[in-house]
């Protein structure tokens, strides 16, 4: 393997350790009885949002909105994801 091809795996190895989808749902609490509204703002907030449909149960009740820069938006079910040039909530 060559230097460069190491540091592109590297910096593609790091991309992926610190992706929402796969870091949110480790530390996702078990979804409260009642109706959960699931609200953030931020470049990353898409990908949690798809972490909890994803990982929730079925049955769980929630929905709700996020705000995310363009270029961001991922697609989802239950939750709301809009976009903005500036994610203001």
């Amino acid at each position: 393997m060559s230097p460069r091809e190491m540091l592109v795996n590297s910096f593609k190895a790091a991309v992926n350790a610190a992706n929402p989808r796969y870091i949110v749902p480790q530390h996702l609490p078990k979804p409260p009885k009642g109706r959960t509204l699931v609200v953030g703002a931020g470049k990353a907030v898409a990908a949690m949002a798809l972490a909890v449909e994803e990982h929730w149960p079925s049955d769980a009740i929630f929905d709700g909105m996020v705000v995310t820069r363009y270029g961001h938006r991922l697609p989802t079910q239950k939750i709301e994801v809009m976009v903005s040039r500036t994610p203001y909530p």
